[in-house]
């Protein structure tokens, strides 16, 4: 597993590539199109883990649709797939998304997958007790990524900004491990690399995303096209993912184990990001989609994102929303 997200501008760079060859990429477009088999990108966040259990458990074909579940170690390549039509969908960030659509991908959000609610952390050594007080000091942290977020967002609010720290860029999974090996200060990362940040003594989450409600939405992204033509199949994949969160719900024990072992950790550790992945029910999705003016709404913190990552060098773009939350499907689901 190297990373849950990617690099914020590698997309943007990439969309734009690929702007550039429009005719290969609307060939592969049309060949992910053509076929029956859906393919469904995902990586390292517990948020998607379950996505394996609907795989196991063969819930994707009492749904009546036919699934690849494409594993990627690197996220980065799951968004480049997407963004070429090498895979039919993918799971991703709502900020990665909203970087993709700035480089000129077509994509649209059909499910709300859950929030951020603790598993994604800053974590600092011994002796830093606040963010305050990360002033000057060595920060690992992937740049780009929604971690790197959650890090200006936190230094904001104790009235630091980037400046005043020493970023030290680094894929997550390295970025952890330079932490442990006491290297740098402190580290911005995601579930399950916290587990190994936090193996250093002494150690301590010192901000984690549950103080910043609905900043961190994951999602599952679909083509436009995809959306367009093959909504039958868009609203299978809905549909299995409820069923998936409720057979989960029933059997807890089996599902923790299928879950688990895809992330690479033990079933005790896994069920230490409980609290901190708030899978979205039915409702909350239906509330989510609905234009609002607080973090709870998809449109409300698009904005947010897009002025944040506009202001911060992250995108040269400004990304247009209008479309990309399609919540047809969502509503369909008996």
């Amino acid at each position: 597993m190297i990373s849950r997200y990617r690099r914020l501008m590698t997309a943007l760079l990439c969309a734009i590539s690929l702007a550039g060859v429009t005719a290969l990429s609307a060939c592969s477009d049309s060949t992910a199109a053509s076929g029956t088999k859906v393919t469904i990108g995902y990586s390292a966040w517990p948020g998607w883990f379950p996505w394996a259990v609907a795989q196991e458990k063969g819930l994707f074909e009492k749904n009546g649709v036919t699934v690849d579940l494409k594993w990627f170690d690197s996220y980065t390549e799951s968004i480049n797939a997407l963004s070429s039509g090498a895979i039919d969908a993918n799971s991703q960030t709502l900020n990665d998304t909203l970087a993709s659509v700035s480089g000129g991908a077509k994509l649209s959000v059909v499910l709300v997958n859950d929030n951020s609610t603790g598993n994604d952390k800053i974590i600092a050594r011994q002796g830093i007790t606040g963010v305050a007080d990360l002033k000057g000091k060595k920060i690992a942290v992937e740049q780009g990524t929604v971690d790197h977020y959650l890090l200006l967002l936190a230094l904001q609010e104790a009235k630091l900004t980037e400046k005043d720290v020493e970023l030290v860029p680094l894929l997550t999974d390295a970025a952890a491990a330079a932490f442990v090996g006491e290297q740098v200060d402190a580290v911005a990362a995601f579930a399950p690399f916290t587990t190994k940040a936090l193996e250093r003594p002494g150690s301590r989450a010192i901000a984690t995303s549950a103080e910043f409600p609905g900043a961190i939405p994951d999602h599952l992204v679909v083509s436009e096209q995809m959306s367009k033509e093959r909504k039958k199949e868009v609203q299978a994949l809905v549909n299995t993912w409820f069923e998936t969160v409720e057979w989960i719900k029933q059997n807890r024990d089996e599902a923790v184990k299928i879950m688990a072992k895809r992330g690479a950790v033990s079933i005790d550790e896994y069920k230490t990001y409980d609290a901190g992945t708030t899978i979205f029910t039915k409702q909350q999705n239906l509330d989510a989609f609905t234009p609002g003016v607080t973090p709870a709404h998809l449109n409300f913190q698009a904005g947010k994102i897009v002025e944040f990552i506009l202001s911060n060098g992250l995108a040269q773009n400004r990304p247009d929303i209008d479309g990309l939350f399609d919540d047809q499907y969502v509503k369909a689901v008996k």
